[in-house]
């Protein structure tokens, strides 16, 4: 089986494996990146000072006939999906995040799933960090096809639906203990995304009612009786 390689260097390993994926992208559009496999050569020296710099040095290698997968990366995207893939490519590589990224374009909404090992960083406290991602996605998006109607969601490990599941039991729990109590309930801070959860769930809910109060980053849902 032959095999294609690629040479590349880059501050850290992290750079150079990004370098050699990308060198290996634009001979092969169709890469599936899960074939793609890497070697450390040197993992660089910093020096003192800038004396002695040596950067890191990786090899990444993939078989020639490798499949492509069904949902192979910029493989009939539309406009948006490209730009959505560029800004999240640009984001993870700056902070230092080896991801796979999958677009899903649906009628209403563009899905962009990051898959890979420590997502952490990219979901942060609470999915402040991925929020704030998911923010600046739909800002560049906007600002280039103002005319788009659809949202673009970014998600990782499935951090969406684990969230939402857990905001929902929270949500209704609370619900129901303010429509036995009468008093009302403050939730924890949480980002707009959350907060839109928790009202969207509760909207029907019998016997409360929901609002946000506070400022940025601090802004939080209240849940008081129905018309308290």
């Amino acid at each position: 089986m032959t095999e294609l390689q690629v040479e590349a260097t880059g501050e850290t390993v992290g750079e150079a494996k990004w370098n050699a994926l990308r060198e290996l992208e634009r001979r092969r559009p169709q890469l599936d990146k899960d074939a793609v496999r890497f070697q450390v050569v040197s993992e660089g020296e910093r020096g003192l000072l800038g004396v002695g710099f040596e950067p890191a040095r990786v090899v990444a290698i993939v078989a020639q006939d490798a499949g492509v997968p069904a949902a192979a990366p910029g493989r009939d995207e539309s406009a948006l999906a490209g730009q959505v893939r560029a800004v999240l490519e640009r984001v993870t590589h700056e902070i230092g995040v080896d991801c796979r990224i999958d677009i899903e374009e649906r009628e209403d909404a563009v899905l962009a799933s990051c898959s890979g090992r420590d997502l952490g960083v990219l979901i942060g406290k609470h999915g402040q960090t991925i929020d704030a991602i998911q923010y600046l996605v739909n800002a560049i998006a906007a600002r280039r096809e103002p005319e788009r109607s659809k949202d673009v969601v970014v998600d990782a490990a499935g951090y969406r639906e684990r969230r939402r599941a857990t905001l929902e039991s929270l949500a209704v729990r609370t619900a129901e203990r303010v429509a036995s109590t009468g008093e009302r309930a403050e939730l924890e801070p949480m980002t707009a995304v959350e907060r839109k959860v928790v009202h969207v769930r509760l909207k029907d809910f019998p016997g409360v009612e929901t609002t946000s109060e506070g400022t940025e980053p601090n802004r939080f849902v209240v849940v008081s009786p129905a018309g308290g």
